[in-house]
């Protein structure tokens, strides 16, 4: 794997001077080589991850599986545009599985509302032919970052190896 997109996949907040120095590169290399990613589609945005399971009242999220119909001209592709459409949609995907073929990560404020979107929105499109909602309980490790309490700085060391 590229260690430049590995190091900002695991700490967007690192400086290019900083990868710079963890890949023996000038600042102005890593400058252009992350300009680059971004005019190629590789990079498609930055984000900061929160662990929402230490903020009150920060609601729930669910893993919601689909068992679609795919169309003869486009396969999944139109029926994932339309489900990541949804504001409170977070991710889709598809999957390889026997069972479900598609997968999205929905946030929402209770469960009951999670509910609602499944059997109002979801279920009632068409080529959706079943669903299963998986409720997430704890987050132990997102985006390569664990969430347990006192790994953050070893993590953060072994990026520095």
């Amino acid at each position: 794997m590229n260690k430049l997109l590995e190091l900002l996949s695991r700490n967007a907040a690192f400086t290019p001077a900083e990868l710079g120095t963890m890949l023996g590169q000038s600042e102005e290399e890593i400058k252009k080589q992350i300009a680059a990613y971004k005019e190629q589609g590789v990079i498609k945005g930055s984000t900061t991850l929160i662990n929402w399971d230490k903020v009150p009242e920060a609601g729930v999220m669910a893993i919601i599986e689909l068992k679609v119909t795919p169309k003869p001209e486009t396969g999944f592709d139109d029926i994932a545009k339309i489900v990541m459409s949804y504001d409170n949609v977070e991710s889709v995907y598809l999957a390889a599985s026997s069972r479900y073929d598609l997968i999205a990560m929905v946030k929402g404020r209770t469960i009951q509302e999670i509910a609602e979107f499944v059997s109002k929105r979801l279920s009632t499109l068409d080529n959706v032919i079943g669903t299963a909602t998986s409720f997430v309980l704890t987050h132990y490790k997102r985006g390569g970052v664990p969430f347990v309490d006192g790994t953050e700085e070893e993590e953060q060391r072994s990026l520095m190896l």
